[in-house]
């Protein structure tokens, strides 16, 4: 048990702090509870739209807003919360290590600071000669967030449609309410029109209400949330990544290393993270070199020095080991046969540590081969030429370490793969106007076509 008080989290909705009556836990995983967190119920989620919409304007809050937030969500004491804190609060109630957080920290102020430029790389051109030209302008006035808490990097996307003019609602993970928060004390403290945002810890099903009831939205989560929202225009979907690898060469040390990164990078949080690899070299031999690989990473606690693992509660551990003995049932447990501890190991401080686990299939259509788990966790199985692109679709990054040119350029055409990487490159590497997932500055934005007097004009 930490000893320590709860931090109270309440909602605050343009520029107030509301208190709810309606209340939940943040456990932390060390034992005990980590934070008091007032939920907003659904009268007070239906409030908060309305004031947003009332209020909503369109009009961007300017771009020094968010390069002046990005340097005070990294740097600054905000409402009395320290970067330290901030940091030590999310690794106590996600798991993520100490360098996890660091980096995250990192990325979200570059993503931030690089949004002019983003946008700039995914529009096209605007002008077409005098009198001519094409405003990208917001598809609607409110936009609704629906977060996870696996990682902070993705609430980039809420602020991103703030930068475009949009008025926002977000619903925080459930874990990490902490993120959010601390990004929105950020843009009010650089600036933002506090009538601009709302903060909205809330359950799952007032979540899908904000969802509904807004112009444009963006949720995180499993399989059952892509289901449900998968094909709906105006909401954005983020689902498992099932990352993928396809393993041409020979599997040498810097293969082994490069798939051991990109399995094992964060804890293995991000939906980028690597988790399985379809080969033409022998199975068993692929897997056991990687579990070995994966097998060195330390056991302790995610605030120490050089910790690379996730750390869980003692109930989603618990929970989390369930899930991985339905999905190896029938598969070669090669992390087994060498890591003695086990996937799930108790540490002093009263946190679970989630150890690697490398599995072997024996068919390339394994129901196995696309499972993801929110750890270092892979799946590694044969790929031969009759099994073609089949078993590498429905893929957000698929890594090609092949010189299969013809391969290549089928899984470039093939829909359901996001993003195709050739060579040693780690799943999550990008510039600005490298999609993530689709376009998304043109999900926020439409075209709209403005042509002034004197211009010359074409019969259409």
């Amino acid at each position: 048990m930490t000893g320590a008080s709860p931090v109270t989290v309440d909602p605050f909705v343009c520029g107030r702090t509301l208190t709810s009556s309606d209340r939940t836990r943040v456990p932390d995983v060390r034992g005990g509870d980590l934070a008091d967190v007032g939920t907003a119920p659904r009268l007070m989620a239906l409030a908060a739209l309305r004031e947003l919409r009332e209020r909503a304007d369109g009009r961007p809050p300017g771009e020094d807003v968010f390069a002046k937030a990005a340097e005070l969500f990294a740097t600054a004491t905000l409402e009395g919360e320290s970067p330290q804190d901030y940091a030590a609060r999310v690794a106590h109630a996600t798991g993520l290590t100490a360098a996890a957080i660091e980096q995250a920290v990192a990325d979200l102020v570059a993503e931030l600071r690089e949004l002019p430029e983003t946008t700039a790389a995914e529009l096209p051109r605007t002008g077409f000669g005098q009198g001519f030209e094409t405003r990208w302008v917001p598809r609607g006035r409110v936009f609704a967030a629906v977060m996870a808490s696996n990682h902070p990097v993705p609430n980039v996307t809420w602020a991103q449609a703030l930068f475009h003019g949009y008025s926002v609602a977000v619903k925080p993970g459930s874990r990490d309410p902490f993120s959010a928060r601390r990004l929105m004390r950020a843009l009010l403290a650089a600036g933002l029109p506090a009538h601009k945002v709302a903060y909205l810890p809330a359950s799952h099903q007032t979540g899908e209400f904000l969802l509904r009831e807004a112009d444009r939205g963006i949720v995180y989560g499993g399989d059952s949330a892509v289901r449900r929202w998968q094909g709906q225009d105006s909401v954005a979907v983020r689902g498992p990544g099932r990352t993928k690898a396809f393993v041409d060469v020979e599997p040498d040390d810097a293969v082994i290393d490069h798939l051991a990164v990109s399995a094992s990078f964060d804890g293995g949080t991000r939906c980028t993270n690597l988790s399985a690899v379809l080969t033409t070299r022998p199975v068993g031999e692929v897997a056991e070199r990687l579990a070995r690989r994966l097998a060195e990473l330390p056991s302790v606690p995610a605030t120490e020095r050089g910790a690379t693992l996730l750390v869980a509660d003692r109930e989603r551990a618990e929970r989390i080991r369930r899930q991985l003995d339905a999905v190896r049932e029938g598969l070669v447990d090669h992390s087994a046969r060498i890591d003695g501890s086990g996937p799930v190991v108790e540490l002093a401080d009263g946190s679970f540590l989630l150890r690697p686990v490398v599995l072997a299939a024996d068919r390339a259509d394994h129901p196995a081969v696309g499972v993801e788990l929110p750890f270092p966790f892979v799946v590694v199985a044969p790929w031969t030429e009759a099994d073609g692109v089949a078993p590498l679709r429905d893929s957000l990054v698929l890594n090609l370490l092949t010189a299969r040119a013809e391969l290549a350029e089928a899984v470039i055409r093939e829909p359901s793969v996001r993003k195709v990487t050739r060579g040693a490159v780690l799943p999550w590497t990008a510039v600005p106007g490298i999609p993530h997932d689709d376009n998304y500055t043109q999900f926020l934005l439409e075209p709209k076509g403005v042509v002034v007097s004197g211009a010359g004009a074409t019969a259409a």
